[in-house]
């Protein structure tokens, strides 16, 4: 990967990670300021769905930093879009569609095949 793909994977990840961030910020400072004094039941069970909806969708995206972050470090180390487990080369429309992946196409369709041979 020249220096020019590896500057726009970079672009793109640092843009995910200040987009998880920001929202992150936004959901903390929504939820903050919430009057939570509601005379009807189902509003407040409304406001709790919802609340719960959006807390699952920050505790998904956190668990993807570390990720973003790995890529960052990949790409730092020399080693961006190479897979881990063949060595091969990630094709870049599977970094377009997941610049964090770590896995060609080949190996994550092996290793889904496996968890769900074994009910992981």
């Amino acid at each position: 990967m020249d220096a020019e793909q590896l500057l726009y994977f970079r672009n793109i990840l640092n843009k995910k990670l200040d987009a998880i961030l920001n929202e992150a910020i936004k959901t903390v400072d929504s939820m903050a300021k919430e009057d939570e004094t509601f005379p009807d039941p189902t509003d407040r069970a409304t406001l709790e769905s919802d609340r719960n909806f959006e807390l699952r969708i920050r505790d998904r995206e956190r668990k993807l930093i570390p990720k973003i972050k790995a890529a960052l470090q990949r790409i730092d180390d020399g080693t961006y879009g190479i897979c881990s487990s063949c060595g091969g080369e990630i094709s870049e429309k599977r970094l377009e569609s997941r610049p964090e992946a770590t896995l060609c196409i080949k190996c994550k369709t092996k290793e889904e095949e496996f968890e769900k041979k074994h009910n992981f």
